[in-house]
């Protein structure tokens, strides 16, 4: 069946809870919902919060292309890349206000890969952030060519 690993980035965000940034089963590589966060930091690209620790205001554009380099940064640093991924979940706090722009930024960067993608609304994130992101990838099909 292939290795079976628990596989954590040094340079994407730490996990908010008890759960690795992503596990390798075979060749299946599943990645853990990633956030915007910068690693050794609560500093979240984008996001301005109140004294009480809420969100005041935020940029989606900003956070959004974070999360690709946090989803980036796991997929490489466990022996992966864009190109492998073939399923994204992509979780947003506000469909109507952010969807438009969470789109296009999600065209620029992964129409090429052709992943299947789920973008559910949701009440709220783990941590003050309005986008996460979910993926699984199969190592190295990014090798293989396409048929047909």
């Amino acid at each position: 069946m292939g290795p079976n690993l628990i596989l954590n980035s040094i340079h994407a965000p730490e996990p908010v809870g008890a759960y690795p940034h992503a596990r390798r089963i075979g060749d299946f590589l599943f990645i853990s919902g990633v956030g915007p966060r910068l690693r050794g930091s609560s500093s979240i690209p984008g996001v301005e919060l109140d004294d009480s620790g809420n969100i005041k205001e935020y940029d989606i554009a900003i956070q959004t292309v974070s999360v690709f380099q946090n989803i980036k940064y796991v997929l490489e640093d466990s022996g992966s890349c864009f190109e492998d991924i073939v399923d994204i979940t992509i979780f947003l706090t506000n469909m109507k206000k952010d969807f438009p722009i969470v789109n296009k930024l999600y065209a620029e960067y992964f129409t090429h890969i052709q992943a299947c993608r789920t973008t559910i609304e949701i009440n709220a994130l783990p941590t003050p952030i309005a986008v996460e992101l979910k993926c699984l990838a199969i190592v190295g099909s990014s090798k293989n060519k396409q048929v047909g």
